[in-house]
């Protein structure tokens, strides 16, 4: 019984009406400061267990704690809760990367496409799939329907077969990195770019082309798509952000979140990658909108800019999967399909390299 179950948020509704029945029942028991404390305690728990349904009711809406060990701080077990497998089509595998340059261990998903199992000669496009915060790789399955998502894509032939990854972004889910390298705290740059890279290179049949490599990613992972690709142009050839922004919310500890963090910054003061860069969002989430603008205003050449607009919606999981499929799509664009060994590989243009 998970605490983003049905079970829990009944429980947990059936205690406020409990409350609230107790409240209205000892209102007028007993006297003196014996009625005092019983209307004091009886409120408490009416305001205690209608406080604990509302947030079991937005952990379901965001997935932010999937299992009890997230919601105290502990991921020991999240390898072992990996989302459900589809029955046909793609298939949900289940690692722990174990990071030398970072130095850090986290569980990772990763999406295999129909036929990956049988057809050993290929070698796919990879996207690294970057979640919010809080929230965990699990939300990306069990709220944006992202296996069904890419089975139907690739099926229909709007999206080439690719491994889809999707790893954890810091020990703690307390603790948001926002994928960054924090000066005194987690390397979780260094563990997307470069564990993560290489784990897949070891352990999947992928391309190691930096040109089929891209990223996607929504709210707090949007900037993560953004920003790891404006700073490793020669990892990744495109990233997607779905309700994104420009600048970092956190202290890295060392000011950089003014400066190379700061998405605006390197547009205005560093060389421009030749990456390709899709900024998505919806028109009534004004803070995504305002960092979407602000970043498609300064993406210029030679970076290739795509942006789409949906009206409505909001800063929400119902958004964000409304925007997936056009943004899986586009990626595909550009990294390409499967390639056997001896199928030969282009060349895109050299980005520029940012140090």
């Amino acid at each position: 019984m998970s605490p983003d179950s049905d079970t829990v948020e009944l429980l947990a509704v059936g205690a406020a009406v409990i409350a609230a029945v107790a409240l209205g029942l000892t209102w007028n028991a007993g006297g003196g400061w014996g009625r005092i404390l019983l209307r004091a305690g009886t409120v408490l728990a009416c305001l205690a267990t209608t406080a604990a349904a509302g947030l079991i009711w937005v952990n379901r809406q965001g997935d932010f704690y999937p299992t009890w060990s997230s919601l105290i701080g502990s991921d020991a077990g999240a390898a072992n809760n990996a989302p459900p497998t589809q029955s046909a089509g793609g298939r949900i595998l289940t690692f722990s990367v174990n990071g030398r340059a970072s130095k850090l261990t986290m569980p990772m998903f990763a999406y295999v496409p129909p036929g990956y199992a049988t057809d050993t000669a290929m070698r796919y496009p990879v996207v690294e799939a970057l979640h919010g915060y809080p929230g965990t790789p699990a939300f990306w399955m069990s709220k944006l329907a992202a296996t069904t998502i890419l089975d139907r894509e690739i099926a229909a032939g709007r999206m080439a077969p690719t491994v889809v990854l999707f790893p954890y972004q810091t020990p703690d889910p307390s603790l948001d990195t926002e994928c960054t390298n924090l000066a005194h705290g987690p390397q979780t740059e260094t563990f997307l770019t470069e564990d993560v890279p290489a784990f897949a290179r070891t352990h999947l049949r992928v391309r190691t082309d930096p040109s089929s490599w891209g990223l996607i990613g929504y709210s707090a992972g949007a900037y993560c798509a953004t920003n790891l690709l404006l700073r490793h142009p020669t990892q990744y050839a495109a990233g997607a952000s779905l309700s994104g922004y420009a600048t970092p919310g956190i202290p890295i500890g060392d000011g950089t979140e003014r400066t190379t963090y700061n998405d605006s910054w390197r547009l205005q003061h560093l060389p421009i990658p030749a990456v390709a860069l899709y900024l998505a969002c919806a028109k009534s989430d004004l803070t995504a909108l305002r960092g979407t603008q602000a970043l498609a205003k300064l993406a210029r050449s030679p970076i290739s800019l795509t942006t789409s607009y949906i009206n409505g919606g909001g800063h929400n999981p119902q958004t964000w999967e409304a925007m997936e499929a056009p943004a899986f799509d586009w990626l595909s664009t550009w990294l390409g399909r499967p390639l056997t060994a001896t199928d030969p590989v282009s060349t895109p243009p050299s980005p520029v390299k940012i140090g």
